[in-house]
């Protein structure tokens, strides 16, 4: 029996060697869902829409659909879980408390630091191609100074980076909802007709659906991170599921209207073949040109480059302060009150990726990595709910729910692995 460990959620002393300093708790509920929208919003639709409709065609909507599902799911197993242990390294504690096992709560919390990095290149690589509509300086140049400048971002202060993505995040979410207002003639009683999303019975149709799913999943990316500045968070047993929970409600409603609005502008040859999908989506439904879309998408990009450091900086710092990774990496500055080394460790990290990975590869192995994360995930709230009840306050779901998160998360895995085994 696992016991159930009583926990006092204040500022607690990092490890030894980083001075006794912890982190600072300062994040409200208004803050943490801007954080989780700022990731989730910008991690995909400004730089994957387009790669999804070419694999779905004019069922891409349907495609964001199927990913919603498996995320929504499993944001459910997450506001549960957040509450009862709110702590940074969240996954790879929930691992720890459900089975009890350090090399799988070490792998876990080293899976999700990676796909962690592996997002936060991709969406860099994708800022890159609203940045090149305005200048033409190397791709690599672009990335490196990006990169420098988010992570003095991220170690000036929990407070202040939040801050920055927090207005990023408004001004990318100001950024879709023009999109949907130039594109609102694809909602009207003429032209939205909802059979057209869905394809025939042709299993060559459904494959090309499911396969976008997974892609699409990668939009998704992002309500997984607020668990991991649990520490920071003002009641975090409230505020974490809250966020989580409205933040996946949000996205989905806000991915499905641009969905729509992409396949009613542009063929999906079209969008498939542009790097800076809204910026065209703008200049063809209005004419004009895609200076004001194309600068709010580098805003919207790269605060989910930023988001995905802070979440991965945390990451190593949690498992350090449990003593499953290297004291250096708990280490707290004095001043800023954030892990410095373990912040300029993940945009290293960050960079070598994106200079060397091509986009959509690199949003392919952050979906399968963290589709397997959220599998051991939903399977550890099931051995919890089954050991351990939860304390007074606590919001509990239904069993059928983390058991969902497993088979919804295999299906998506099983149905991306199947054609490289037929």
């Amino acid at each position: 029996m696992i016991e159930r460990k009583t926990e006092i959620y204040v500022d607690e002393p990092a490890p030894s060697g980083s001075k006794s300093f912890g982190l600072r708790r300062s994040i409200s509920l208004p803050l943490l869902l801007l954080y989780g929208l700022g990731t989730i919003l910008g991690a995909g639709i400004y730089v994957l829409v387009g790669q999804v409709a070419g694999l779905a065609g004019h069922s891409a909507p349907l495609s964001f659909l199927i990913a919603a599902v498996v995320a929504g799911i499993t944001g459910f197993s997450y506001a549960e879980l957040s509450a009862r242990y709110p702590l940074s390294a969240g996954e790879a504690v929930y691992v720890q408390e459900a089975f009890g096992l350090p090399f799988w709560a070490v792998l876990v919390g080293l899976a999700v630091a990676t796909s962690g990095i592996v997002s936060a290149a991709a969406v860099t690589k994708g800022a890159v191609g609203y940045m090149q509509v305005f200048v033409a300086i190397p791709t690599p140049i672009l990335i490196i100074g990006s990169l420098l400048i988010l992570g003095a971002i991220a170690a000036w202060g929990i407070s202040e980076s939040l801050t920055v993505a927090a207005a990023f995040t408004v001004i990318e979410i100001g950024g879709l909802m023009l999109i949907i207002w130039v594109g609102r003639d694809a909602f009207s009683a003429s032209n939205f007709h909802i059979s057209e999303f869905i394809p025939s019975t042709d299993s060559a149709n459904w494959q090309g659906i499911i396969i976008g799913a997974f892609l699409a999943f990668f939009a998704y990316i992002g309500f997984e991170d607020m668990v991991n500045v649990a520490e920071e968070v003002k009641n975090p047993q409230r505020n974490l599921p809250l966020a989580i929970i409205f933040a996946v409600s949000i996205a989905t409603v806000v991915y499905l209207s641009i969905a729509i609005v992409a396949v009613h502008l542009a063929s999906p040859d079209e969008l498939v073949a542009t790097d800076a999908p809204l910026a065209f989506l703008f200049q063809r439904a209005t004419g004009n040109n895609p200076w004001l879309i194309s600068i709010i998408g580098i805003f919207a990009v790269i605060n989910g480059a930023l988001i995905q450091i802070i979440m991965a900086s945390r990451m190593l710092y949690g498992m350090s302060r449990k003593k499953w990774l290297p004291a250096i990496f708990g280490r707290v500055h004095s001043r800023t009150r954030t892990p410095l080394i373990a912040t300029f460790t993940i945009v290293a990290l960050v960079m070598t990726f994106a200079l060397f990975v091509p986009l959509v590869a690199l949003a392919s192995v952050t979906s399968f990595v963290l589709l397997m994360v959220f599998i051991l995930i939903n399977l550890a709230l099931i051995n919890i709910k089954r050991r351990v009840p939860a304390e007074p306050g606590i919001k509990v779901y239904p069993l059928w729910v983390p058991v969902m998160g497993v088979l919804s998360c295999c299906a998506l895995v099983i149905s991306q692995l199947l054609p490289l085994m037929i």
